[in-house]
């Protein structure tokens, strides 16, 4: 929906609010055309149910609404004599309309001094459960949300099993685009396994502004362009059109930003001419050759356990003295070179084309593409035969009401022609840095701004699903950050220590609050 049918919408709702309580408002001393103020008859209507003025704002923030309409309900109704069981489910049930049967029905009288406490221990758990759920979602949708990672795309710098707080506000908080949806979950609601959202209605794109831009090396977390999966490593083939909010979270580093030229020469990226240049944290690996003496004998899972390899030895090709390793750092390789009995490693680089490779350009793979120059918001681009592959889905799928096509040796744009476009937000260009494993922008392209998510700024806790016991737990990363100058370090002990003074302080202050009485 855009801004002005949403404005409709909005105003539609708030005929209906009016017709369905202006008497309820009369009978609490207000005037009838204070319900259908927008915006001013919640705050009186907060008024009437004795409730702060605050809650109108949790009654505008998305999905936090969904939790918070059911309970303005139900106060509404007890505030003039409803308090049975039966009316509390027909107000639920009704989505609300019972009102309407109340307001124009029935005789019914204002309490103003009602009690605001729960008259039962269920009542009084649920209204602490709601409260703790409102909090809750606040803080995930706008402040920190957890995650895990999920595959080796940036193994090294983050592991398979890391679990992070990704920051929402580093770059700007996005507001929810799907209106309709459970809270703090992402597609799927747990244990029923069933989709957690309504696509339809779908809020316009807000994003609060945010206190940093991303900048080129961030690691980044963002909703995947392409994704069409019905649910994350599905693979029943089954697919679905996913909002944008609600497409699955990728994490990846930013390897160009808005107004970028990337080119991969080898699998060597180049931004703006100039090799690229990696923090000291970041580890990027490839697929290697390695060569060997058969006659000399090898644990060539030691080995490769010595040199920064991810998926150990790989296969075997039929060449019998040569190994494929899926990952290594290029230090890695440097070691294997200076063992006896190895002969060559070679990094596995693709030289034809590949078909899934981004724009479908027949001369381009994995490790050899460009130059792409990464589209900026309000840049201008000249488009040709040659590039039209490259911007096409970017301009149809991720912009607003266009319809880009060739026709014979010209470009259209819904009918007209055309031979530039002008872009309507930034996109950044996201890769992995285990580069042979990695599915990232080389395959499906640009990242739009409005499908940004966060920045990760900390793993509070590391899991080894490969490891027993206690070394299941990677202590060494608890409490890590993810970005920074210098090796990760760990947190972890100055936490404890932090823990330890709260129970201490806590333990002496009950005590001399004993005392006192």
């Amino acid at each position: 929906m855009s801004a002005y049918q949403w404005f409709v919408f909005f105003l539609i709702v708030q005929v209906i609010h009016g017709l369905g309580t202006w008497k309820l408002y009369e009978k609490a001393g207000r005037k009838s055309w204070e319900a259908f103020i927008p915006v001013y008859n919640s705050i009186v209507l907060m008024k009437i149910i004795n409730r702060p003025t605050w809650w109108t704002l949790l009654l505008f923030i998305p999905i936090v609404n969904l939790i918070m309409f059911p309970v303005v309900w139900v106060e509404t109704l007890r505030s003039f004599g409803k308090n049975s069981s039966l009316d509390t489910w027909l107000g639920f049930l009704t989505l609300g309309f019972y009102i309407y049967y109340i307001n124009y029905t029935q005789n019914v009288t204002y309490i103003s001094d009602r009690s605001l406490q729960a008259k039962t221990k269920t009542g009084d758990t649920i209204s602490s459960i709601l409260f703790a759920v409102v909090v809750a979602t606040i803080v995930h949708t706008y402040f920190i949300q957890p995650f895990t990672i999920p595959t080796s795309s940036l193994e090294k710098t983050l592991l398979i099993g890391d679990f992070l707080f990704v920051s929402k506000y580093n770059y700007g908080a996005r507001t929810p685009m799907t209106a309709v949806a459970a809270p703090m979950v992402h597609d799927t609601i747990p244990v029923v396994k069933t989709k957690s959202y309504l696509s339809w209605p779908q809020l316009p794109y807000f994003r609060f502004p945010g206190y940093e831009k991303i900048e080129r090396n961030d690691i980044v977390v963002f909703n995947w362009p392409a994704d069409t999966v019905y649910k994350f490593f599905d693979t029943s083939g089954r697919s679905v059109v996913k909002p944008i909010d609600k497409k699955s979270n990728y994490v990846k580093r930013c390897i160009a930003t808005p107004g970028d030229v990337l080119q991969i020469k080898n699998s060597i990226i180049h931004v703006n001419g100039k090799e690229i240049n990696l923090p000291e944290r970041a580890k990027p690996q490839h697929a290697y050759f390695m060569t060997y003496d058969a006659n000399v004998p090898l644990d060539f899972e030691y080995l490769l356990s010595q040199v920064n390899s991810t998926d150990g030895a790989g296969f075997i090709n039929d060449k019998r003295d040569t190994i494929y390793i899926k990952a290594l750092t290029d230090e890695g390789a440097k070691t294997l070179r200076t063992i006896p009995g190895i002969k060559s490693v070679t990094k596995a680089l693709t030289i034809k084309g590949e078909p899934n490779i981004f724009s479908r350009n027949p001369n381009w793979n994995s490790d050899n593409m460009g130059p792409i120059t990464i589209p900026k918001k309000g840049v201008t681009v000249t488009l040709t035969k040659d590039n039209f592959s490259i911007y096409k889905r970017l301009i149809n799928v991720y912009e607003k009401g266009n319809d880009v096509k060739i026709v014979g040796n010209d470009i259209y744009n819904n009918g007209k022609k055309i031979n530039s476009y002008t872009f309507q937000q930034n996109y950044y260009w996201m890769m992995g840095d285990n580069r042979s494993n990695s599915e990232d922008s080389r395959y499906w392209g640009f990242v739009p701004e409005d499908h940004i998510v966060g920045k990760p700024i900390f793993i509070w806790m590391s899991w080894d699903s490969n490891a027993k016991g206690l070394d299941k737990i990677r202590w060494d990363r608890l409490f890590t950050t993810v970005s920074g100058e210098g090796q990760p370090q760990s947190y972890f002990k100055y936490f404890l220590g932090l823990l330890a003074l709260y129970f201490v302080g806590e333990y002496f202050w009950k005590k001399r609050k004993v005392a006192k009485e």
